[in-house]
Parts: structure tokens; C-alpha cells; sequence
């Protein structure tokens, strides 16, 4: 980053002062974005950071003790091997304590961070306008969001491995309302390079459905048959992404934890053979394909830095097959580590239905196309209460014939999984919920015969 040491210097700085063995993470992120509301562009703006974080160990009675320390920007790394180094002499033996991962160093690790601007924006921003001005015309108000992102990730360990890597990372989200709010809609996509994105095509999908809304229909509470596209999907599959956790199964605080104790691997999830997995090396989903971590939580471990990570299948054919596991956590079950991976990919093989098939396919109920303000209720079932929000859309005999009020929801989406009847064609997504920390996600539309709309919701 300009102005600021070279993050290699960083690195090689705080290693050379740490007395024990130590592992410096230097984090430079680069970001570019666009707002828009009332059909006008209110704001634009390019930021750099930086994030440093520091790991220092020492032997201790029975182990391995570990501190930790951070900054930002133009960091006296010196102060902060010597804040970790303090917090490791007042530690005791770290339950994760595995041998540092070794290695080499990667061909590119004396490259410059990327950096990003404006113009890689342009494929979005050259059809904005247009956007902004048929809705002017067409008395709907556009509003939302692009960004376009770099983090280049630099990590040294005391066991000489060098490691870099650059995470691209972008999102559209639009919005259009009409008739005050009455009538609404929400599309969002997430994309390396936005050369995967038709923003036109997102644009015309805000005005259909803002003209199924023009027929308002309420409907009570209850059970309704629902389709959900791949972006509902990748809500609740993302809150089950976060919940893969094998201390938390371990410890019986997980809808993945058996009773008595323990995890329960091979445990039927659904009758469907539904694969949920993840791979650093997806076509479309790259990310960083090595543990880099200046905190140990959960499964999650600072001595697993530079671990080189695996596709890795988390539900195979319905049935859980693994669980975020650190090498410390491994090594005692007997099972091979399987770190979380920063990408999600949920499908049934074979299924090849779009929505509009599944549609037309239905004889009565909901189309549900954006959920809102989700939250966890019980961690042991993994039930979600959330709100439904532009567009819930009521489907007879194939055809969308009205928009119908909001409710509030309660469901889990492993019960979800169990008691879908039909899954679509997996598709690149973007989850409105949780886009921000899950942006590399391929889901599948569900048919879900009995989602429960659990009570009617004033929100609009």
C-alpha cells in the first residue's frame, strides 16, 4: 500500500524480534464502491487498509502457550511481538496447540498488494444511468449498491513458510420501489470480476416483480407451500455454514452434536442426496486456499496458519460427512482437519429445473424472494426467525397472480433440507442476509412443502 512499510518488511521485522516461534499475518485490502438511492448516485469512494496480527508461542507445563496481538495501518510490529509475547508468559497450555505448519515460499510473495478503483465498476456503471433514469420515468425508485474489492493476504511463519494470496471480491444489490413502498423488489449477485453479471437482466427482474405486485393479496399465518430461489436458499444455508463448527458439535451446543456426546458424523440429513460442500479452487468461488488467522476460536486455530486447505464435503448425498475441525481437534478424533473454507456450494446432482419451471409447476403457493433480519433461536435444532421482505408472491396453478403481505418466519435450515420435495438448478448467488460474509455461494431453489409463515408482519 502506498505510504506504508512493504508488508514483506512487516513479516520479516517481526519475526527476526520474536523469542519463540511466531507466525506475523499482514492483511492489505483495497476497496472500491457506489451508492445509489432515489435514482441518483449519492456516494462513491475508494478506501485502503491494512491489518497486521501477530502470534507468538512458548512452552509452557503441558504444552504450548499462545498470544496474540493486532493493529492497523503503519503498525509498530516490534510493540506488537512484544504485546503477544506478554499475553503468551500469562497463558497457560492452548488446547490447539499443534507444531507450526512448514513449507516454502510462494513464487509471488514479493508482489504488491492489487489494488482496485472506480473503473473496475464500470461494467455496472455503464448501464446505471439508464437504470436511474427509466425509473424516474417509470415512477419507481432505484436504490442500491455495487463494490468491487482486493484482499491481498501476505503470511510469514518462524518455520519459514511464506505465503500471499489476493482475494477478488465483488456484489451488485438493487432495489426498486414503487407506489410508496407498497410494491417492492430485491436482486443482488456476488462476483469476482462482474463480468458474470447481467445487470440488465437484474433490472428487468425488479420490473416483473414489481408487476406481479400490482394485485395485493393478504393470506394469514400458517403453512405454505414455497419455492425458494437460490438467494433464500443461501440465507439459510449460510447460517448452516456457520454452524459447522466442531468444538461447538463437540461440546453439544450444535443441531451437529449427538446426543450423549459427540458429533454426529453420518447422521441422515435428508432423504434427498443433497451435496453441500466447499473447494478453494472452485471455477468462479476462488478464495484463499490456506488457513491465515490471528485468532484461535472454535474450530479455528492460530498454530493451523498456512494449512493448505482441500475441497471439502460437508453433507454428502444427506448425510453429515464433516465439520470444521482444527488439526489440534483432528488429531484427537482421528479424522483428517477440515478447516472452514470461505465459500459454499449447495446442490442436488441432476436437478435442472429453474424457478420459473417450478413455477409453473405449482399448483398453489409462495414464491419467496428475499428474506430479512434472520436470527438465531436455538443453536441446538439451528432454528431461524427471520422476516420476509420485497416480494412474497402467491403462485395458482402455475402463474404468479399477486404480491401477499409479509410475515415472519421460523424454520431451520437442516429441517429445511429434510423436508424439501424439490431442489433446482444450482446457481451463482448472493445471500441478502449474509453477502457480506459469505460472498462466494452457489445454491439450489427448494420447494419447501410446508414453510412456516409462523405469524403475519406489518414490516413493509
Amino acid at each position: 500500500m502506498s505510504g506504508l512499510t512493504p508488508a514483506q518488511d512487516v513479516i520479516e521485522r517481526g519475526l527476526s524480534v520474536a523469542e519463540g516461534d511466531a507466525v506475523i499475518l499482514v492483511v492489505e485490502g483495497s476497496e472500491a464502491d457506489v451508492r445509489f438511492a432515489n435514482n441518483t448516485v449519492t456516494t462513491n469512494g475508494v478506501r485502503r487498509s491494512r491489518q497486521v496480527s501477530v502470534v507468538v508461542t512458548r512452552q509452557v507445563s503441558g504444552g504450548t502457550a499462545v498470544g496474540t496481538a493486532s493493529g492497523s495501518g503503519e503498525v509498530d510490529v516490534e510493540a506488537l511481538v512484544r504485546d503477544a509475547t506478554t499475553r503468551a508468559r500469562g497463558s497457560g497450555a492452548a488446547p490447539d496447540a499443534a507444531p507450526f505448519v512448514s513449507g516454502g515460499v510462494d513464487a509471488d510473495f514479493g508482489d504488491a498488494p492489487l489494488e482496485t478503483g472506480l473503473d473496475a465498476l464500470a461494467p455496472v456503471l455503464d448501464h446505471l444511468r439508464a437504470v436511474l433514469e427509466g425509473g424516474e420515468a417509470k415512477g419507481v425508485k432505484m436504490a442500491g449498491f455495487t463494490r468491487h474489492a482486493y484482499d491481498t493476504t501476505y503470511l510469514g511463519t518462524s518455520s519459514g513458510l511464506r505465503r500471499r494470496f489476493v482475494q477478488p471480491e465483488g456484489a451488485v444489490k438493487l432495489n426498486g420501489r414503487a407506489d410508496g413502498g407498497k410494491r417492492s423488489s430485491w436482486v443482488g449477485m456476488g462476483t469476482p470480476d462482474f463480468t458474470d453479471v447481467n445487470f440488465l437482466a437484474m433490472e428487468a427482474e425488479i420490473y416483473r416483480r414489481l408487476q406481479w405486485a400490482t394485485r395485493e393479496i393478504d393470506l394469514p399465518a400458517g403453512r405454505y407451500e414455497t419455492i425458494m430461489p437460490a438467494t433464500t436458499a443461501a440465507d439459510m444455508m449460510s447460517y448452516l455454514a456457520f454452524s459447522l463448527d466442531g468444538q461447538d458439535a463437540e461440546d453439544g451446543r450444535s443441531v451437529f452434536s449427538r446426543p450423549g456426546g459427540g458429533i454426529r458424523y453420518g447422521h441422515q440429513l435428508s432423504p434427498l442426496p443433497f451435496q453441500v460442500y466447499s473447494d478453494p479452487h472452485a471455477a468462479g468461488l476462488t478464495t484463499r486456499p490456506f488457513v491465515a488467522t490471528g485468532t484461535s476460536r472454535g474450530a479455528e486455530s492460530v498454530f493451523d496458519n498456512g494449512f493448505p486447505l482441500a475441497p471439502t464435503t460437508w453433507i454428502d448425498k444427506g448425510t453429515l460427512a464433516n465439520v470444521h475441525l482444527s488439526r489440534a481437534a483432528a488429531a484427537r478424533l482421528g479424522r483428517t482437519a477440515t478447516p472452514a473454507i470461505d465459500n459454499l456450494i449447495v446442490e442436488l446432482p441432476g436437478s435442472t429445473a429453474t424457478v420459473d419451471e417450478m413455477v409453473a409447476n405449482t399448483e398453489r403457493g409462495l414464491l419467496l424472494t428475499t428474506l430479512w433480519y434472520i436470527r438465531v433461536v436455538d443453536p441446538g435444532t439451528l432454528l431461524l426467525t427471520g422476516l420476509t421482505r420485497d416480494g412474497v408472491f402467491l403462485v395458482e396453478n402455475g402463474s404468479v397472480v399477486g404480491q401477499v403481505n409479509n410475515f415472519r418466519f421460523n424454520e431451520s435450515p437442516v429441517d429445511l433440507l429434510s423436508r424439501a420435495t424439490e431442489a433446482g438448478a444450482a446457481v451463482r448467488t448472493l445471500s441478502r442476509e449474509n453477502g457480506e460474509y459469505l460472498n462466494r455461494t452457489i445454491a439450489c431453489p427448494l420447494r419447501i412443502p410446508d414453510f412456516n409463515m409462523s405469524s403475519v408482519s406489518p414490516a413493509s
